[in-house]
């Protein structure tokens, strides 16, 4: 028996055995022992096996293979030997280094001489293939992942059941053949692109995903993921590749799947949180636009419908029969896009007809989808056939109309485009846009409240105020009034002149507490009562007494502050008395200005509060300025800072005209109030008065 050494160049290294093992792969010591047993020929091999050099073991009787205790087969391997004959069995001896070694031994008797051959293979050497083999057996032959093998020219050398039940073609179809013969209709040239560098680098591939349709799933793609390896002989020749494949489709499906799932509670969470940060329609057709932009559509457009900013009625009947009337508050992509610069542009009126799709969906109240844009489909005296074409070729392929509802009213519809290689709008896709378009119609709907309202508020309070100043000779006035931008903070800020007996003028500033159309009505009240008390020339803490009897006579008994001065140009002086209200602020005609300091007194309203008025000398060119607090107070700001600015405000621009200094300070210190800003300002000139005193 050679050892592996010994096989020279011609043997075949693939050549199996019984059994699965190549006679190069199992090294085989050899000694022979003479007709005394004495060891008389120790090869390399068994010295390579139980550690002994020949010079040891030559001549003994192998007294140092001493038998180890417990071992299997025969007593000792020396026992084994000597029995002669030819037999075969298994033994255990003693390693030069001391641990046990099981052995196989096959023994042969020489007529002639007596002499007994002996050959002996580790045990686990010969366990180690079988077993290697057995599973690689077993996982060809049960295994449930589609197993083959290609040669050289990447031909296939076999396949398993697995494979044969992936591809849908029996083995005899697959042999000699290239994957692209057999399976046509996968990316077969990716594939083999990736075998040929693993069979020529060595370098093993994992998990490249193959997809197409085979003829087990003819009707269907799948997607398989796919390893190569290559293969080897004994000597690291390489002599094919070997492939496992894995169909994954419904895996892939299942993580698509949740993906989906996820990216739709993504949008719409960030529909929840981007849509409706104001109470501008516009703002918020806008937001509700772009958000739908953001993975569910190429295009989005958003339309109203003419009369639901100024509430008009939500009876279709009569509209439906002559179509309807709708314009554009918001657009995504606003810009850049081809296929959006088609559509009408935001601000455009837009008509439809009763049959067009607009109309229809509007009518049904549901989602209307087109699934392919064509000129039939949408076609209309606002989307006329050339637009619809243009679509097309700029490869908008289909759309979804989601009615705008809220509170049982329909407000107008969201229009979604989708562009190739986008797919048309799914089932899942149309839920997704409804959840999020009726999320924003009720959003647009609290902003076209609050528009409504807002301008309520704001015409009521405008309705309210004076129109025309007409303080007595010897007095210059100016006013500015600014609501404020937020629904909620319009109210009931208030400035009036009245001119009184012997030349004076009555100039009063106020501010109701509270807010909206409630806050706007109990101003008007009052300063209808203010202006009837002061033309009786009542003195001012008299007046403001009958003031807070009369606040508390009002529904809810509104409280209110405000600044009363009683002005004489010829006496060049004035009283002024407070009611909870900021300090007023005077300019010297030398051009500086000062906060005048003056009892604070309590809101009308408390009741039982006397109130004390000052007397202060105002000489020619002097300014009086009184305001309301929302020109002081701001969010975030320290108001002594404020009440600094308005000081420094005044002294920077005494020298403008009055009505030029009045916008010029509310410009400066309140351009968007978060509250009403009332200011009123008064320049004595002193022309001597000539009547009776």
């Amino acid at each position: 028996m050679r050892h592996p050494e010994e096989f020279d160049e011609a043997a075949d290294p693939t050549e199996v055995r019984p059994g699965g093992l190549r006679p190069a792969e199992l090294p085989v010591a050899g000694l022979r022992l003479d007709a005394l047993g004495r060891i008389a020929h120790w090869d390399a091999a068994a010295e390579a096996l139980l550690g002994y050099p020949a010079s040891e073991v030559l001549g003994s009787r192998g007294e140092r293979l001493v038998r180890v205790e417990g071992g299997s087969g025969a007593p000792s391997l020396l026992e084994q030997i000597t029995v002669g004959g030819t037999t075969t069995g298994r033994c255990t001896a003693r390693h030069r280094d001391g641990h046990p070694l099981e052995l196989a031994v096959w023994t042969y008797q020489v007529p002639a001489s007596g002499d007994v051959l002996a050959f002996l293979v580790d045990v686990s050497a010969v366990l180690k293939p079988r077993v290697s083999h057995a599973v690689l057996d077993g996982l060809f032959c049960h295994s449930p992942i589609g197993l083959s093998a290609f040669d050289t020219e990447l031909r296939f050398l076999n396949v398993n059941t697995a494979l044969e039940a992936i591809n849908g073609a029996p083995e005899a179809r697959h042999l000699g053949r290239r994957l692209s013969e057999v399976l046509p209709d996968v990316n077969s040239a990716e594939v083999e692109t990736v075998m040929q560098g693993v069979l020529d680098t060595g370098e093993p591939v994992v998990d490249f995903r193959a997809t197409g349709r085979t003829p087990a799933t003819p009707y269907e793609d799948r997607v398989w993921s796919c390893s190569y390896f290559r293969l080897e002989d004994i000597r690291g020749r390489p002599f094919g590749v070997g492939a496992s494949v894995v169909d994954i489709t419904a895996r892939l499906r299942a993580e698509q799947a949740a993906a989906a799932s996820r990216r739709r509670l993504d949008l719409l969470n960030e529909a929840g949180t981007r849509v409706g940060t104001t109470l501008d329609m516009r703002q918020t057709a806008q937001e509700l636009a772009d958000v739908a932009l953001r993975g569910l559509a190429d295009m989005v457009t958003v339309d109203l419908m003419t009369g639901v900013a100024d509430d008009a009625a939500a009876d279709f009947g009569s509209e439906l029969t002559g179509g309807i009337v709708m314009r554009r508050i918001g657009k995504a992509p606003a810009r850049g896009s081809p296929a959006a610069e088609t559509l009408a542009p935001l601000g455009a009126t837009l008509h439809y007809p009763a049959d067009a799709p607009y109309t229809q969906a509007i009518a049904r109240r549901e989602p209307f989808m087109v699934a392919e844009v064509d000129e039939r489909a949408i076609a209309a005296p606002s989307c006329p056939i050339s637009t619809v074409r243009r679509l097309r070729e700029l490869r908008v392929h289909s759309l979804l109309m989601v009615p705008l509802l809220a509170r049982g009213r329909v407000l107008g519809v969201t229009t979604l485009f989708r562009e190739l290689p986008a797919r048309p709008f799914s089932p899942d896709d149309v839920m997704l846009a409804r959840d999020i378009v009726s999320r924003a119609a009720v959003h647009l709907d609290n902003a076209r409240l609050y528009t409504r309202e807002h301008d309520t508020a704001v015409t009521l309070q405008r309705s309210l105020l004076p129109h025309r100043l007409t303080p007595p000779p010897g007095i210059e006035v100016a006013h500015c009034y600014r609501p404020a931008s937020d629904v909620n903070e319009v109210g009931g800020d208030w400035y009036d002149v009245v001119e009184m007996p012997e030349g004076r003028a009555a100039l009063v500033v106020g501010d109701v507490m509270g807010h909206g159309i409630a806050a706007a009505a109990a101003m008007g009240q009052l300063r209808s009562a203010m202006r009837a008390l002061a033309r009786l020339a009542l003195p001012p803490e008299q007046l403001l007494r009958q003031l807070d009897t009369g606040l508390g006579d009002l529904p809810d008994a509104p409280l209110a502050t405000c600044a009363y001065a009683v002005c004489d140009p010829a006496a060049g002086s004035c009283s002024i008395t407070r009611a909870g209200h900021p300090p007023p602020a005077v300019v010297h005609p030398d051009g500086t200005a000062e906060l005048l300091e003056l009892p604070a007194g309590a809101p009308l309203g408390v009741g039982g509060i006397d109130f004390a008025p000052t007397e202060l000398p105002l000489p020619p060119g002097s300014i009086l300025a009184l305001y309301t607090d929302g020109l002081v107070e701001a969010r975030y700001a320290d108001i002594d800072r404020r009440l600094t600015q308005l000081l420094d405000v005044l002294t920077a621009n005494a020298g403008l005209p009055l009505d030029g200094l009045s916008h010029t300070v509310v410009d400066r210190l309140a351009p968007t109030p978060d509250d009403d800003v009332a200011l009123l300002l008064c320049r004595t000139a002193g022309p001597p008065y000539s009547g009776c005193r």
